[in-house]
């Protein structure tokens, strides 16, 4: 399969995940959409992925490329092809799917529990830690079926179309390389400073094992979704 990846900033990237695509036999190209990269076309891939940026879903007025790149996914949406967004990619497609996006109550980064639902169809640990970094959460799309939730996000992720189209508010893709780079480029999410919920920098750091045993979470779900529309 070949993948588009559409990315939002230059310290939010695939991370694991381009190491994954190209061990299982995939291509992918990346396209640095807030470099200036035009949207690609739909028809071009088999598969689409969204990634995680720094902007609200609300800040279209000021990206001249956000108002394509909704398009897009409302085109993915309406195809066949398997659509996964991660963090700011999950919220633009859950807003696609109708659900309410917003701010959170408070502002979640580093390491957090998540509970799996009880009817998620995730193949994944009933209780497992993740990397966060958001204030903006979403509400369940309609017919979707949720991941699990974390203390300060009930939801965490969701699944709709039988598992076509996946939405992970959380980072299963994040290496101990890709989360300094986002420390050190970019701002925490707004509230950082008084959310209970937030990790201070060396935490988020100081265990590699952490990242080692987001790898085999990733794999689980990547090979889930893709394996949703190969028959």
């Amino acid at each position: 399969m070949h993948l588009h990846l559409l990315q939002h900033s230059p310290h939010q990237g695939p991370a694991r995940l381009a190491d994954w695509l190209t061990s299982m036999g995939h291509s992918h190209t990346v396209f640095h959409l807030d470099a200036g990269e035009l949207v690609p076309r739909l028809a071009d891939c088999d598969a689409l992925v969204v990634l995680d940026g720094p902007s609200t879903i609300d800040a279209e007025p000021t990206l001249p490329w956000l108002r394509q790149e909704r398009k897009l996914i409302e085109r993915a949406l309406d195809s066949r092809k398997p659509i996964l967004g991660i963090g700011f990619g999950a919220r633009l497609i859950a807003l696609a799917l109708g659900a309410t996006v917003a701010s959170g109550t408070f502002a979640e980064s580093g390491w957090q529990r998540i509970d799996l639902a009880a009817d998620s169809p995730f193949d994944l640990p009933e209780r497992f830690d993740a990397f966060m970094w958001h204030r903006e959460v979403f509400a369940l799309p309609d017919e979707a079926s949720p991941l699990g939730g974390s203390a300060a996000s009930p939801i965490q992720g969701f699944a709709w179309d039988a598992g076509r189209v996946v939405g992970l508010l959380c980072h299963l893709e994040a290496t101990a390389v890709s989360v300094a780079q986002l420390i050190d480029g970019q701002a925490p999410p707004a509230g950082s400073a008084t959310s209970p919920h937030v990790q201070s920098t060396a935490a988020m750091l100081e265990d590699p094992r952490r990242f080692d045993r987001l790898a085999p979470l990733l794999d689980r779900v990547l090979s889930q979704w893709l394996r949703s529309t190969s028959s």
